[in-house]
């Protein structure tokens, strides 16, 4: 099993990506500690692992708070003695142009998306240098590379996630902790299920969502899960500052 014992500590581990990220883990041997804004998701997911014969620990947190996500490592180092993997997962989106969006949602979004990627650096990198190393695995998207409409915070928070990516592997390649981002395309997730929900017309807008992959269709969160395991595996040991994308050939266009 390519996690065989390693903890690993995933935020917005309830649902969507996350909890396939946490599923993935468990299959191939890692402890885990599952963090989420909900915490019935996160015991939820944390429940599954235990299932599957792995130990696993459910966290409530709120990414966006220091003081919660040094609370989250601790609470991991104290359960485990350790931290080998932390997977900053944790986000969300809002439908808006620049104009359009608020001040205020835009500094609560960039507070999850963005800082909620620094606070977990800045409290798992500690922990981990105190045992030798470990992998870092940020949640990007591919709108850090091309831009979408109408999602104009979502995507200035992706594009600080990939460029704050780069600049953690190169301060902590030293330190022999990784640190790489997933950048997905667009995934059936609850997030889109919602957005779905709220259309006028949700069958039009899933065939204009599939039709923005070559591959026809969107992409599964756990062919996420999977990109991410890779990355937090040995077979990743080469791999440092770099985004790996998984986007159903969206970015090949």
């Amino acid at each position: 099993m390519r996690l065989s014992n390693k903890v690993a500590l995933i935020t917005g581990g309830g649902s969507g990506i996350g909890r396939a990220a946490v599923r993935a883990f468990a299959r191939e041997g890692a402890r885990l500690a599952v963090a989420d804004k909900n915490r019935q998701s996160a015991e939820a997911a944390a429940e599954e692992a235990r299932q599957a014969g792995r130990e696993a620990i459910a966290i409530g947190v709120d990414v966006a708070n220091g003081g919660e996500v040094k609370r989250m490592v601790e609470e991991t180092v104290v359960r485990f003695g350790r931290l080998d993997i932390l997977v900053n997962n944790a986000g969300y989106g809002i439908a808006a142009t620049v104009v359009e969006t608020e001040e205020a949602d835009w500094d609560a979004l960039m507070a999850v998306n963005l800082k909620g990627v620094y606070l977990g650096c800045k409290y798992a990198i500690p922990a981990m240098k105190r045992t030798g190393g470990g992998v870092i695995v940020n949640t990007a998207s591919v709108t850090a590379q091309v831009g979408i409409r109408n999602r104009a915070a979502y995507v200035a928070s992706k594009g600080g996630v990939a460029a704050l990516t780069r600049a953690v592997a190169l301060d902590h390649v030293a330190d022999n902790i990784r640190c790489n981002a997933i950048a997905p395309g667009t995934i059936d997730t609850p997030y889109y299920a919602q957005i779905m929900r709220q259309a006028a017309d949700p069958v039009t807008l899933r065939k204009g969502l599939e039709a923005r992959q070559p591959v026809g269709r969107l992409g599964t969160a756990e062919e996420i899960a999977d990109g991410i395991l890779f990355l937090a595996s040995d077979e990743a040991r080469f791999m440092t500052g770099s985004i790996l994308t998984v986007d159903g050939g969206m970015t090949a266009q």
